[in-house]
């Protein structure tokens, strides 16, 4: 089954977004673009909905959300009940919150870090699995606070 990966940006984040979906479609997934498509100015909130709401609603296997700096985009994005979005800025924040804390929506700052370094973080968080185990129990907790 082909894995699709839903992914989104303002006009801040489109430069960088475009070149990771093309990164991404090399590796072999089936990427759901919602936006944005050009430079003019738009709200990055439409963004992050439209993604974590497909990846809560498992239409999307992962997510990835690119603005000027991520924090709009992932504060937006966990406001959607079943995301788990996680600003990180290397591979290995990458990873480890894949790891620990199964997070599904990859948020990266456009003017904060680069291209290379922007890849080697998308290329650790999808190939990277929850572990699971304790970390469960942790994420359990984390998602149970959606319903207080």
């Amino acid at each position: 089954m082909q894995k699709i990966i839903a992914v989104g940006s303002d006009h801040a984040g489109l430069s960088l977004k475009n070149a990771l979906c093309a990164y991404l479609m090399d590796e072999g997934y089936t990427v759901d673009d919602k936006g944005t498509y050009d430079e003019n100015s738009c709200d990055y909130p439409d963004f992050a909905v439209a993604v974590a709401k497909d990846v809560a609603a498992k239409k999307a296997h992962l997510g990835l959300l690119v603005c000027s700096t991520g924090i709009g985009m992932s504060m937006t994005a966990n406001k959607i009940a079943g995301a788990r979005a996680a600003l990180v800025h290397n591979g290995y924040e990458a990873a480890m919150t894949r790891k620990h804390n199964d997070a599904n929506i990859l948020c990266l700052g456009a003017n904060i870090i680069g291209l290379a370094l922007a890849q080697d973080a998308l290329s650790a968080f999808i190939h990277t699995e929850f572990e699971g185990n304790r970390h469960q129990r942790r994420v359990d907790k984390m998602m149970a606070q959606e319903r207080n």
